[in-house]
């Protein structure tokens, strides 16, 4: 993509403060940022403050370092005059064809297991055929108004809360994976309001905001996600996956939860109770 600026000459004083910021968000400084960027320290001061107005080469090289998200970096692009690089189209536009196909491909072939697709703030976009199934089955899901969010979901006490096994841990687990997998692992002032919101569910311990580790159960590699159903534990564990070098900030924000049973026990009963739900239907 070639060289193309705004109307702006000069770049805003956005930019120095964007560019100290996310040096604040990383820990590191100038001269550790110079070394990852191959640009002088003293360009680099003179960018930040306002003096110098850097290329795109230099730009790109400097949010790379950074490890700055999509989103965000056209942010900075725009404060130093330059037009976004990174489409902000939906998720489900034409030019992502490509991509939800393969969604759409993963979501059937996770069936009978829930699965879905979330954008960055827990919103499900599209799930397959067993999630509503699943979840309806605990309660009434069309009383519950889109966007659906799975943390509400999961934290509020007339949604699935009350059929949570060991409900507490799960929801410190949730909020610890709230802070580690957010885009660029920054929060955002849209995670920071989803946060608040869940935690002024009551029965929510506002030290969970603080990042202590999380019990597990004894020789398992993750934290189980438990139901009851009937008066039967049924245990599952979730896995996510995201689209692999992401060009555009839609697929960056893309990521599919799928739960896995996670024993046995549960695999068998839960493939049966699929079963007789739809034929229900």
């Amino acid at each position: 993509m070639g060289t193309v600026r705004t109307s702006q000459k000069h770049p805003s004083d956005d930019l120095g403060l964007l560019l100290r910021h996310w040096r604040e968000v990383r820990g590191t400084s100038q001269l550790g940022l110079s070394l990852d960027a191959g640009v002088s320290q003293r360009h680099l001061s003179f960018i930040e403050s306002g003096r110098s107005a850097p290329s795109r080469q230099v730009l790109t090289s400097i949010v790379q370092s950074l490890d700055v998200p999509l989103r965000e970096r056209n942010a900075v692009f725009l404060a130093a005059g330059y037009a976004p690089v990174y489409s902000e189209t939906p998720w489900n536009a034409k030019e992502m064809q490509g991509i939800t196909r393969a969604l759409d491909r993963m979501l059937r072939q996770h069936d009978p297991f829930p699965a879905m697709v979330m954008d960055r703030y827990w919103n499900v976009l599209t799930a397959n055929e067993s999630s509503p199934r699943f979840f309806g089955s605990f309660i009434d899901m069309a009383a519950r108004h889109g966007p659906r969010n799975m943390l509400h979901l999961i934290f509020d006490p007339d949604g699935m809360r009350p059929f949570v096994v060991d409900w507490e841990t799960v929801a410190r687990s949730l909020v610890q994976r709230v802070y580690r997998e957010t885009v660029g692992r920054v929060l955002d002032e849209q995670t920071r309001s989803l946060l608040d919101e869940l935690f002024a569910y009551p029965g929510v311990d506002p030290s969970w905001r603080l990042h202590g580790s999380v019990g597990s159960a004894p020789n398992l590699p993750m934290i189980p996600l438990g139901f009851n159903k009937d008066g039967k534990i049924l245990s599952y564990f979730s896995m996510v996956t995201s689209v692999g070098a992401p060009q555009s900030v839609a697929a960056q924000e893309l990521r599919i939860e799928s739960l896995f049973p996670a024993d046995e026990e549960t695999e068998v009963f839960h493939a049966k109770w699929m079963s007789s739900s739809q034929k229900q239907d």
